[in-house]
């Protein structure tokens, strides 16, 4: 089939209203009170309704739309030659707890919104576009994050992703089964032409520029550990202080070791404490349980591993100074991603072409481009977040913004769809 011309392109652009209305639309399945936010975490039941919302979409549109054994959806323009690999796009439409709207959503339905796009103009096409979600992208409720992804594109065997447990005891492969989504296309995947993700930066930088496209060069190694340490309770009045056992106190000096950490090896280096539980979680007791989680993160290998060494030193040596127990359990660790020069090359020629400022830049958190990048060549889009908030009720990005990254993935996207890799 032929391919898009130049005046093709440059005349397409997609339906600003349509998109905002669908991101407002699904944004109300799952909508925290008196917020703009929303939380749809992996595999619940408003995340069944987010998803058979966004499928009953892809199915007006006649897309071919299969659905795969970790409940992975992709849809993909019909009436191509099936040996072709489609140009794919795509996100995810789970949240964390207390999420926004944008986050992942937007990769998803402006993915939907290009392909609405294309077959409105009746422009044919090398090769088909695809749009995808991918399950439990946050791991806010399963870990690891990237989890539909990361099976999508073999690196973790389906059979081990169905057995996780969520902290109630709630298994993957059951929780598909009760929403209807463990489907029958095969894992790992088809393996795309190429992948681009567009995305909401969810940092200040892009905003604090005053900059409009953020051209993704890579994404940040992810170390997530939880802690279980485990002392003696006791009667917070009455113990000496030179007697006790105290998970707590542990915990505390963790999370200030971690923090001092950051500024030591500088750089890119970020460290967070997000969980913390204490048993019995009482004014007067000293706890004899402390459950924590540690995330590091690093766009140096080297550095990300020199930061994992002296953590786990800290917690060892610390806790025998205290006398407690440490269980550690790593619950996701990925190396540092590069994107393909040549899509990075492209994003950029296309914010370019569309008359938008763009930077390059890393991204701070996971995406499941990262783990595209394994099999295709791969590359983001960012968009500016207000006040560099996301993963918060108040995550916001401004409708002229979400339109002008949803232009560059049109113009990405059909870049692709004639571009030939050589390997």
């Amino acid at each position: 089939m032929p391919g898009t011309t130049g005046a093709d392109r440059r005349e397409l652009s997609i339906d600003p209203t349509r998109l905002t209305a669908r991101l407002d639309e699904l944004g109300q399945i799952g909508a925290i009170p008196g917020t703009i936010g929303c939380a749809r975490l992996a595999l619940t039941d408003d995340d069944k309704a987010g998803r058979d919302l966004v499928r009953t979409w892809m199915e007006e549109l006649g897309l071919d739309i299969s659905i795969d054994g970790i409940g992975n959806v992709i849809a993909t323009m019909p009436g191509f030659d099936p040996s072709l690999a489609p140009v794919m796009t795509g996100s995810h439409i789970d949240t964390v707890a207390t999420g926004g709207r944008y986050d992942g959503n937007l990769g998803v339905l402006a993915g939907l919104e290009v392909i609405e796009t294309v077959l409105a103009a009746g422009i044919e096409l090398e090769r088909p576009l695809a749009v995808g979600w991918f399950t439990d992208e946050e791991g806010a409720r399963f870990p690891p994050d990237m989890l539909g992804s990361l099976v999508y594109v073999g690196g973790l065997p389906l059979e081990d992703a169905l057995e996780i447990e969520d902290r109630d005891g709630a298994v993957v492969g059951d929780e598909l089964d009760r929403i209807g989504y463990r489907g029958a296309a095969p894992t790992p995947g088809r393996v795309p032409h190429a992948f681009v993700e567009l995305h909401i930066e969810q940092g200040p930088i892009l905003e604090d520029e005053d900059i409009t496209i953020g051209v993704v060069e890579g994404v940040q190694g992810i170390s997530w550990t939880e802690l279980t340490i485990t002392g003696q309770s006791c009667h917070a009045g009455t113990t000496p202080m030179r007697l006790r056992h105290d998970p707590g106190y542990v915990a505390a000096a963790i999370t200030t070791f971690v923090r001092d950490l950051t500024r030591e090896l500088g750089g890119s280096q970020v460290a967070t404490v997000g969980r913390l539980d204490l048993t019995p979680n009482l004014v007067n007791v000293v706890p004899s349980v402390a459950t924590m989680t540690i995330d590091l993160r690093n766009t140096d290998e080297a550095t990300l591993q020199e930061a994992e060494a002296r953590f786990r030193a800290f917690v060892e040596q610390t806790a025998e100074r205290e006398g407690v127990s440490v269980d550690s359990r790593t619950l996701a660790r990925f190396e540092p991603v590069e994107f393909d020069p040549r899509v990075i090359d492209i994003v950029e020629q296309a914010a370019e072409r569309t008359g938008q400022s763009s930077r390059r830049l890393p991204s701070g958190a996971g995406h499941d481009a990262q783990m595209f990048a394994r099999v295709c060549p791969t590359a983001m889009i960012f968009t500016p977040s207000v006040n560099g908030i996301s993963h918060n009720v108040t995550e916001y990005t401004e409708p002229a913004d979400l339109e002008a990254g949803a232009n560059v993935l049109l113009d990405v996207m059909l870049t692709l769809t004639s571009m030939e890799f050589s390997t």
